[in-house]
């Protein structure tokens, strides 16, 4: 199986160590898995890895890095919306998908250290699961981030560095060692195995109500949950389970909007904005490393993109809470965004929503 490079066209083996191309394109995964079929589901396996069948698995590394992620259950919140609670994870968040394929897919090629950044969540789960493969970790964020996200890090067993500035100074940072030290970059926007893992959350979605609901709202920052729903999507479609796409709306801040700001331009790269302070950390990308492959999803499937406001995020975190789901900001923006969604365009049914990270993890 190989890598290919999204600029170029050279492939490498998956083995490779190598974080991007030469030319500095990033990898996407030479795979096509088998026309996607519910028989071939293994529903003795409780968790993403009942959809091995088609997923890029080379042996059966995964038996000893799974910790029982996925198959989070979706409950009606309301007459209009579903939510998929991505919090009951083993790290409470939705990385959990992607870094349990991609940690597996680092101990079937013989990685004994990996370095990544993150706002949180994406280093926890890396972290978490980096610990069960008996794998070196070492963590990147930026200053600001969740005292209790840092401390779960550090639980783990991971070597934490905290960089003054923002995500995107962060990223920079760590991308640095990656190239002096020769590390191995166990990174969710990097490695397209992290997104075999997150195209789960739609495959979950079918087998669980055994259709796709008509409207799907999705935070996008640097695009993990994002460009997994469209692979799925993409996937069900080929495989004849679903006849076109839904509508898909994805979720930035307000206060950092790179992909809002160029789809009102009709550019083809995202723009180019300056972060500033946002709840939803999660999202506050100012420069997202696959954001004309983001631009051209959202241009081939005509997806929308819509702004959280800022001001309506605590408003939506407690709107959640007082019907029993405790949500941290980054999630409440997703929700928050829905009612704006719904101000502008009227009532908007048969909506999913993803509870991506768990309440307690952004008190702070």
């Amino acid at each position: 199986m190989n890598f290919i490079c999204s600029k170029c066209g050279n492939k490498v083996d998956v083995s490779t160590r190598e974080s991007k191309c030469r030319c500095g394109g990033l990898w996407k995964l030479d795979y096509q898995p088998p026309t996607f079929d519910v028989n071939k589901i293994d529903k003795d396996a409780w968790g993403i890895f009942r959809y091995r069948a088609f997923m890029p698995l080379e042996g059966d590394s995964w038996k000893d890095i799974t910790l029982g992620e996925g198959m989070t259950p979706i409950v009606q919140f309301d007459e209009d919306v579903l939510v998929k609670m991505e919090y009951f994870m083993p790290t409470l968040s939705f990385k959990d998908r992607g870094a349990a394929v991609l940690i597996a897919h680092c101990k079937a090629i013989g990685v004994d250290s990996v370095v990544q950044d993150s706002s949180g969540n994406g280093g926890n789960s890396v972290a978490a699961y980096s610990a069960k493969a008996a794998i070196q970790c070492e963590i990147f964020v930026p200053e600001g981030t969740s005292p209790k996200k840092i401390d779960m890090i550090k639980a783990h067993g991971a070597t934490v560095n905290i960089v003054p500035g923002t995500r995107d100074d962060c990223a920079e940072v760590c991308r640095d060692k990656v190239d002096s030290e020769s590390k191995y970059y166990a990174n969710h926007v990097y490695n397209p195995f992290f997104y075999e893992g997150t195209k789960t959350y739609i495959y979950e979605v079918y087998e669980q109500l055994h259709r796709i609901p008509s409207n799907i709202f999705v935070p996008l920052g640097n695009g993990t949950l994002f460009i997994g729903v469209v692979k799925g999507l993409e996937e069900l479609i080929e495989s004849g389970i679903i006849q076109e796409m839904p509508t898909i709306i994805a979720v930035q801040s307000e206060k950092c909007a790179p992909f809002y700001e160029a789809v009102l331009e009709g550019e083809k790269k995202p723009a180019k904005v300056q972060a500033q302070p946002t709840l939803a950390e999660g999202i506050s990308i100012g420069v997202p490393m696959r954001g004309e492959e983001i631009l051209e999803y959202i241009y081939k499937y005509n997806i929308q993109v819509v702004t959280a406001p800022e001001d309506k995020i605590l408003d939506a975190r407690m709107a959640l809470a007082r019907k029993g789901i405790y949500c941290e900001h980054t999630t409440s923006a997703c929700y928050a965004a829905y009612l704006k969604y719904c101000e502008l365009n009227g009532r908007t049914r048969d909506s999913l929503i993803p509870m991506t990270g768990a309440g307690l993890k952004s008190d702070h």
